[in-house]
């Protein structure tokens, strides 16, 4: 799964090696459920980028605290699953990140990892995203796709969230694309070789702790 990321870096960077344009942005070191989050959607006009909340809240849900409960979906059977099958032939972002955190069970206890990319290289989670309105309040959310572990990540856990190829960013979210066949060609583990994994201190626990401590290695 994924329930924990990172993204440290500047506006300028961001816009660059993304294509993007910003108006804001503050780096955060232990980016939880329910916060908002750096996304980016394709549109006739290209790439836009804005704030999603994390957690899904479909369109139709009655109760918006759903979205706690929502913050990843299944690669596998995205297409079948109501809450996730629409928003993948038309409602599909990128959440962007440099890093992520995972747990691995170590006796009685848990011991957190932060997981990079290309040394610490921006990246892209594949997502969806959806609008919950309800008269006068609206809000527009996310969840993150998860995939079976590749080699580095199955000692840590049995899922691992889906890091999009540079190549297959535009692709996912192209709104001309929705062959769902295709789409789910892309959602693939990333190959292991272009990871690594270092333990962190259990401080990345609790949400509230945000500093750049919690990427140090233990």
């Amino acid at each position: 799964m994924c329930g924990r990321f990172t993204l440290d870096t500047s506006i300028e960077v961001l816009e660059s090696e993304l294509g993007i344009e910003l108006t804001e942005f503050q780096p955060s070191y232990n980016i939880a459920p329910t916060q908002q989050v750096l996304s980016i959607v394709g549109s006739n006009e290209g790439r836009k980028a804005g704030y999603l909340q994390w957690g899904l809240v479909p369109s139709w849900a009655k109760d918006p605290k759903i979205g706690s409960r929502m913050i990843n979906a299944r690669s596998e059977t995205v297409d079948e699953k109501t809450s996730f099958k629409r928003l993948l032939k038309s409602r599909r972002c990128l959440v962007v990140a440099d890093s992520f955190y995972e747990w691995k069970r170590e006796k009685e206890d848990k011991q957190p990892y932060r997981i990079t990319v290309n040394d610490g290289r921006l990246f892209t989670f594949a997502g969806l995203w959806d609008r919950w309105k309800r008269e006068d309040k609206e809000i527009v959310t996310c969840t993150i796709l998860t995939t079976k572990p590749n080699s580095l990540m199955e000692s840590i856990h049995d899922r691992m969230p889906v890091i999009l190829q540079d190549r297959d960013q535009d692709s996912w979210i192209d709104p001309t694309i929705q062959d769902k066949s295709f789409l789910k060609s892309l959602l693939t583990p990333l190959d292991s070789s272009m990871m690594r994994a270092y333990p962190v201190s259990k401080q990345v626990n609790n949400p509230s702790n945000n500093d750049k401590s919690l990427i140090e290695p233990v």
